[in-house]
């Protein structure tokens, strides 16, 4: 895969730069996150690694969850159920209507073909 490990220390971890870069935006994030509550940050890490793997990265252009799932996450708006209209569309009834009586037509089509054959 062409990949090579390289190893760090916790005296020296700026030799891993991916994982700084990582760092320094997840840090960013939460600091956002907790301005107005600071007690609570502990409840809004999962936001945050919520809205880090969701969020398009610049190099691929793709959220770490498609990269993975090849698609997003559904988010809690995807989940909300969607109202369904109490008013039927009477265009969408006469359609359908049409669709029926056609398949009727056909089918008396066909049977009367088969007696024909049979007979």
């Amino acid at each position: 895969m062409g990949t090579h490990l390289k190893f760090s220390t916790t005296c020296h971890p700026q030799t891993d730069g991916q994982t700084e870069v990582t760092n320094r935006i997840l840090g960013t994030l939460i600091r956002a996150l907790i301005k107005k509550n600071i007690k609570a940050w502990d409840e809004l890490l999962p936001h945050a690694e919520f809205a880090f793997n969701w969020a398009p990265g610049k190099a691929t252009g793709l959220s770490p969850f498609q990269i993975v799932y090849k698609q997003n996450s559904k988010t809690p708006l995807d989940l909300i159920p969607i109202p369904t209209p109490t008013k039927f569309s009477w265009e969408a009834e006469k359609r359908s209507k049409e669709i029926q009586d056609l398949h009727s037509h056909i089918r008396e089509k066909i049977e009367k073909s088969n007696a024909h054959a049979m007979s």
